[in-house]
């Protein structure tokens, strides 16, 4: 693994871009690891974000891990991560369900379960995460029927897809979309790409979305999103990045690298 700043080229700097920022929202998967593997360059790009003491925030729409195992995963693959630097979309569940006093039905991965808690006896809301191979057709009709019955729809995220070691998964907006579809209610979405997930975020750090940069590698979720919430964004070009990603005409991001190393480089160059 390199240890030295990527040499790898990117975009020219927009006026957004045009001096240092005040604080860091980076995505996780596919930005500085991919599976159980760091991406090269991206470990020493954090130490260098370190040293230059930038205030971060790590996002992640994952709901199938609470925090404390993604920061035991980060630490094992050479990240200087804390817990509570970590932005959930489980998290954003928790803090809207308490906020709104609901007793969610949870739609929920195993490993997630204790995090969250157990359903309610009388549930008045759907709360789904991704449950991988755990879900089925019972547990959607449940679901379904809470809804019919004038529920509550949340939804943690509403990817497509994610990238693994062996390619590109199917994501849970497929199956959020099909009970929306079904029930004829929306899901109100807590992760990305809902413009809250960031202001939370940059909320407890206490910095402006304009004085942030969000860096991600999905075009649609981490970009378009990041600048509909009013914050620069870097498109890299690993994880979910697909071919004609850097030259889509409707989301233009404020600055392309090829890697997390490239994006780090970027910034640490402004004044």
């Amino acid at each position: 693994m390199s240890s030295q700043p990527s040499s790898q080229p990117v975009s020219a700097a927009t006026p957004r871009l045009a001096r240092r920022p005040r604080a860091l929202l980076i995505d996780l998967a596919g930005v500085l690891h991919v599976g159980d593997q760091a991406i090269e360059g991206s470990v020493a790009a954090l130490a260098r974000l370190r040293q230059a003491a930038l205030p971060l925030r790590f996002l992640t729409n994952t709901t199938r891990s609470p925090r404390r195992t993604i920061v035991a995963k980060l630490r094992r693959m050479g990240f200087d991560v804390a817990e509570d630097e970590i932005q959930t979309a489980a998290h954003a569940a928790q803090q809207l369900v308490r906020q709104r006093g609901l007793k969610p039905l949870y739609v929920v991965h195993p490993d997630l379960a204790e995090e969250m808690g157990p359903s309610a006896p009388a549930p008045d809301a759907v709360v789904m995460g991704d449950m991988g191979p755990y879900l089925d057709y019972a547990q959607l009709n449940a679901a379904f029927r809470l809804l019919m019955a004038g529920g509550h729809f949340i939804a943690m995220a509403k990817n497509r897809y994610f990238m693994e070691e062996d390619g590109l998964s199917l994501d849970m907006g497929a199956f959020v979309t099909g009970l929306e579809f079904s029930s004829g209610v929306p899901a109100e979405i807590v992760g990305k790409p809902a413009a809250s997930f960031f202001h939370t975020a940059l909320a407890e750090l206490g910095v402006a979305p304009a004085e942030a940069v969000v860096i991600g590698d999905d075009l649609h979720d981490d970009i378009g999103a990041a600048l509909a919430a009013g914050i620069p964004a870097i498109l890299v070009r690993t994880g979910k990045f697909r071919p004609g990603d850097d030259a889509d005409p409707a989301i233009r991001p404020d600055c392309i690298a090829d890697d997390f190393a490239g994006a780090v480089d970027r910034l640490l160059a402004l004044d």
